[in-house]
């Protein structure tokens, strides 16, 4: 897919022993990407920021999980931040997803595996 907008979508985990599809909210545009998941106590699904090599979890509330995917969707490595951290930006990385702290294990995200994402 080309750039993409903010808005709304899933995430559809192509796992070999899970598959799951879950809400997912995109943010595209610099403003969204900024926000990210700051200020929230919570989130529905996980959030795409697109493009993103590297994120920080400073201001934030909840721990998360982020995985860094490359351009083709594959999963390059999946880390859980506490609030207040800076991760490392990842060279091969074009997107980031972050989810709740312990979601991504649940759905089957670890480095290696692709996902797609269906916009709305």
């Amino acid at each position: 897919m080309g750039r993409w907008r903010d808005g709304w979508g899933r995430l559809v985990v192509h796992g070999e022993s899970v598959s799951a599809t879950v809400p997912l909210e995109i943010a595209a545009s610099y403003r969204a990407r900024t926000k990210g998941l700051l200020g929230r106590d919570s989130v529905e699904g996980a959030i795409l920021l697109s493009p993103a090599s590297s994120v920080h979890t400073f201001r934030m509330r909840i721990p998360i999980d982020v995985a860094y995917l490359d351009r083709n969707f594959d999963i390059i490595a999946v880390h859980t931040m506490k609030p207040g951290r800076l991760g490392l930006p990842r060279l091969r990385s074009r997107h980031v997803l972050e989810a709740e702290a312990g979601a991504m294990a649940e759905w089957g995200l670890r480095a290696g595996v692709r996902v797609s994402i269906e916009a709305e």
